[in-house]
């Protein structure tokens, strides 16, 4: 007989997620966490879309140790010295069923592991699975320290560099050009200094994305997120771009943070917290299979990343790729059979959710970064530079706008431009 009906490999967002439902079955469940706490070893840009934490824990997502609840969005192309902004608020933000709110891993992930031991997860900390034990192709257990711990059926969500994967279902490790590096800091602030900064109201917050300058060129982004006395701030750049740039990723980072765009917000800030992570940046197509036999991947290790450019989720993905885990296991259990055809549910209720619906419908885009170099070094300069045509004024006499825009656009070439638009439009 098993030591548990299942074992939850990796407590983020997907593995409590699992947790939870697990328990609510009457399962027993154990969660291993390689992290001294969950969160210790977490972490993301900093903004959760919560329609699917009220999905998980309707009775107590209001308890969530959140931060702002986001109601301003900017997105820049950046130059080495310009920031061409699109700024939008809109009430809609406000709306329970649209909102978003900045987090803190460190503060959001051990509150999400408290409701699964309350739902009666057991939980081990500070210890790496190292291997999965298997009977032939099926997942058996795990082998955790110098301890083979069994189970019915593994749901692994041990993140994007998972170890587990290849061995779960045979997935190879993703490309470079299928991860990014992310590193980032925490700056502490006063909460009315961020407050005014962000032009928004005590309470309220500011996602912030940025292409360009942010990465010297190279394909990726830089973000700022308001947290209540903090602002969290970083870049992302996909790890092929890395090893090719003459640039460290470091040195972006503090480039970034210097930026004459970034820096007044972060002014007279002290640095709490640096961190770094590996991001999921291949989207629907770089996934691994979801299911074998005995086992369920969710979240990280699923490389589960929406990457629209305008907007990064992953974190309501897996809080909801793991719930249906866990509902899927739960199911399988109870009906004797967690075979991969046991299982095979889960892979069909995540094409009836949202989670693999909306990475199926920008699967495209991760291709279109990756073949426009221009959208990253060269479209920053163009629109700083039509910008300045239409606000620099210094007495002499104006050309038409029309025809210096044009010339402006003419030295990236109309036809290049085109089908840049094209692609882009395309991909969304």
């Amino acid at each position: 007989m098993a030591d548990f009906d299942a074992i939850v490999v990796g407590s983020g967002c997907a593995g409590p997620a699992a947790a939870i439902e697990l328990a609510r079955a009457g399962k027993s469940v154990l969660v291993i966490e390689r992290g001294t706490f969950a969160g210790a070893k977490n972490v993301s840009g900093g903004r959760l879309y919560t329609h699917a934490l009220k999905a998980l824990l309707p009775d107590v997502a209001g308890s969530a140790p959140l931060e702002r609840r986001i109601v301003r969005e900017r997105v820049s192309m950046l130059s080495t010295d310009s920031a061409t902004t699109l700024d939008v608020t809109d009430e809609a933000m406000r709306d329970g069923r649209h909102e978003s709110w900045s987090v803190l891993r460190a503060r959001f992930d051990p509150w999400l592991a408290e409701q699964a031991e309350a739902a009666g997860a057991e939980y081990i900390t500070g210890i790496a699975v190292e291997a999965l034990l298997k009977d032939g192709d099926r997942v058996t257990g795990v082998r955790a320290g110098e301890d083979d711990i069994t189970a019915e059926v593994v749901v692994l969500c041990d993140g994007v560099n998972s170890l587990l994967a290849q061995q779960a279902v045979g997935a190879a490790r993703p490309r470079p050009d299928q991860v990014a590096v992310g590193v980032k800091q925490v700056v502490a602030l006063p909460e009315s200094v961020i407050s005014d900064r962000a032009m928004c109201a005590d309470g309220d917050g500011m996602a912030w994305l940025f292409v360009g300058d942010a990465t010297h060129g190279s394909i990726g982004g830089g973000f700022l997120y308001t947290n209540r006395d903090t602002i969290s701030v970083g870049i992302v750049a996909t790890v092929s771009d890395v090893m090719e740039s003459d640039t460290p990723i470091h040195r972006m980072l503090e480039d970034f943070t210097h930026h004459p765009s970034v820096a007044p917000i972060l002014r007279g800030g002290q640095v709490v917290e640096h961190s770094g992570h590996l991001v999921a940046e291949g989207g629907y197509d770089a996934m691994p299979p979801l299911v074998g036999d005995g086992v369920l991947l969710a979240g990280e290790s699923a490389l589960m990343c929406v990457n629209a450019g305008y907007t990064v989720r992953g974190m309501d993905l897996a809080l909801a790729a793991g719930q249906q885990a866990g509902r899927s296991a739960a199911l399988a259990l109870a009906a004797g059979d967690t075979s991969a055809a046991g299982l095979a549910g889960y892979r069909a209720a995540l094409e009836d959710s949202f989670v693999l619906r909306d990475l199926r419908t920008l699967r495209r885009f991760p291709h279109f970064m990756e073949s426009t170099p221009r959208v990253f070094a060269g479209y920053p300069d163009l629109a700083r530079d039509v910008m300045r045509s239409l606000f620099l004024v210094d007495g002499t006499p104006m050309r038409r706008p029309a025809k210096e825009i044009g010339r402006i656009v003419r030295r990236t070439g109309y036809l290049n431009v085109a089908k840049d638009i094209v692609k882009g439009v395309r991909a969304l």
